[in-house]
């Protein structure tokens, strides 16, 4: 089935499998893209704008992803998740003379929200999605991390700086897309690599130096093996602005797979590791039965799912973990069967338009009501949304509590301030005050790290790039010094958005495979410079 996206005017398919999930689901087939449908989930996600503010309740300063000016009561973690308040308390009738999004709007303005998204976590106050983790700073989607700075999705890893998507991994600097890695400093797409720099799409290396779609390789050189003593000489000897340029330029030109994945079945997409039945998704590991999925971890049975850990059965959902059976939710934490739900946590179940619930269960617009009632309420809600046209739509992105330049949708569709401001999609004006410093130096006047004091801990950095200012921290410095590494002239922010360029971006395109010809989908247009290669032809290249 063919369909026409009325936001972007753009044709997408309906297959007979999406019917058949969209069915079980007890959803009507969606109206919109799937782009387009990924734009109004993230548009609901800020991951890297954080405030100073006061907690509603005590009056303390805490950080959050919400100013101080916003529409609603923000709490500190601790308060939030104590027992000195009820989400309950600000439960109101559900009105089936008025859409349900109407009423939805009225419960966000009173229910509080908690500051940021840091749970079980020592010393992360300044992080956001943060669960089990101590001693990280700036860094986004961590989990079971120590000691990681300017990161974003770090699993089980320890002393990070500067690195996107790293699992199992220590002691890097500048690593994309890293597992079982320690050591390792300007590299991408590395298994198993340790005590080196520049490399890209290497396995089981060490000693390495500028080497790309490298196996079981030690003491090598630009591909090239070479003596313990050369190699040494030249670690000694590097300089990492130059040789970045030179990496920089090495890689763009290399052969690449149409897919960068591990162990994958039956797949589409990019960015996969054992997965088997999933479509149209990217940045997925350990799923099964996934479709138009990003940043879904061990998922199964779902579909418009983002940023999701071990969440199953559930359909148009962002932001959950350890969830079954979720529909048209935001944040949700071990819980089930929910129902246009926002930060629902610790069991929660059987929700209905519920906002900042804990253990909650049975209730409607944070009412509670007997199970009885409940169940006989939700069908008959059900049939007012499908006449007022709102059953099987997300939210709509004029609900978002936040600015869409704060969000994960202008990351990956972005806007003119102007086109968001006359859709009502609000917009933030960045605030460069760095707080806590006095002076201000130019990054291009940095001095060699060898040659830093204490004092740059006191002194605000102004990006060469943006203007915008930003500041080292005493951890940080000391990782730079001990690895005679540069200090950074570019503000965090713009440090991701160039890490995120480096990556293949989250669209599939028809082409060929440079080396057979044979039909590819792959995140490579055509017209970039790396050759891409189907799988087979790829394996035979580099084995």
């Amino acid at each position: 089935m063919k369909k026409t996206c009325p936001l972007t005017n753009q044709a997408f398919e309906i297959t007979d499998s999406d019917l058949e999930f969209y069915k079980t689901m007890g959803v009507p087939e969606p109206t919109l893209s799937p782009n387009a449908r990924h734009q109004r989930r993230t548009a609901f996600r800020n991951e890297r704008s954080l405030y100073q503010r006061t907690c509603s309740a005590t009056g303390e300063r805490i950080i959050s992803t919400y100013p101080q000016n916003a529409p609603f009561p923000v709490y500190s973690q601790k308060y939030w998740w104590g027992d000195s308040w009820d989400a309950r308390d600000y439960g109101q009738e559900f009105d089936f003379t008025r859409p349900f999004f109407e009423q939805f709007k009225e419960l966000m303005a009173k229910v509080p929200r908690f500051s940021c998204t840091v749970n079980k976590s020592e010393n992360c106050e300044f992080n956001n999605f943060c669960e089990s983790s101590r001693n990280c700073y700036l860094s986004q989607r961590l989990g079971n991390s120590e000691d990681v700075y300017y990161t974003y999705l770090s699993i089980e890893s320890k002393d990070l700086f500067d690195c996107y998507n790293v699992s199992r991994s220590s002691l890097c600097y500048e690593v994309i897309d890293g597992e079982n890695c320690y050591n390792l400093k300007y590299s991408q797409n590395v298994t198993n690599c340790s005590d080196s720099a520049f490399l890209f799409n290497c396995r089981d290396c060490r000693n390495c130096l500028m080497c790309v779609n490298m196996r079981n390789a030690e003491y090598c050189i630009r591909n090239q093996k070479v003596s313990r003593e050369e190699f040494e000489e030249a670690v000694r000897e590097v300089d990492y602005a130059k040789m970045r340029e030179e990496f920089m330029k090495a890689k763009s030109r290399i052969v690449v797979p149409e897919i960068w994945g591990t162990k994958l079945e039956n797949v589409s997409g990019n960015y996969l590791s054992e997965c088997k039945n999933v479509f149209e998704s990217f940045d997925c590991r350990f799923c099964e039965d996934i479709k138009y999925a990003w940043g879904h971890i061990y998922g199964e049975n779902s579909m418009d799912t983002d940023f999701s850990y071990h969440v199953k059965n559930s359909y148009e959902f962002v932001a959950g973990s350890k969830d079954d059976n979720i529909r048209f939710c935001f944040s949700s934490f071990e819980s089930h069967d929910l129902n246009y739900c926002m930060d629902s946590m610790n069991s929660s179940h059987n929700l209905f338009g519920c906002i900042s619930m804990k253990h909650g269960e049975y209730c409607i617009l944070n009412k509670q009501y007997k199970r009885e009632e409940y169940e006989a309420m939700l069908p008959r809600i059900i049939e007012h949304m499908t006449k007022t046209g709102e059953w099987g739509e997300f939210f709509p992105i004029e609900l978002s509590p936040f600015g869409y330049n704060e969000t994960v949708a202008h990351e990956y569709f972005p806007l003119d301030r102007s086109i968001a401001l006359e859709r009502g999609w609000g917009w933030k004006d960045k605030d460069d005050v760095v707080p806590g410093v006095s002076g201000m130096i130019l990054a291009a006047d940095l001095p060699d790290v060898a040659e830093v004091g204490e004092e740059i801990l006191k002194t605000a950095i102004k990006c060469e790039v943006s203007g915008r200012l930003f500041k080292i921290v005493p951890k940080e410095l000391e990782f730079y010094k001990k690895n005679g590494l540069p200090l950074p002239r570019l503000h965090p922010d713009e440090r991701y958005k160039r890490r995120v360029e480096q990556r293949a971006p989250r669209v599939l395109f028809e082409r060929k495979c440079a080396k057979c010809g044979k039909d590819v989908r792959t995140s490579y247009a055509e017209g970039r410079l790396e050759a891409v290669y189907c799988e087979a032809c790829y394996l035979k290249e580099v084995y």
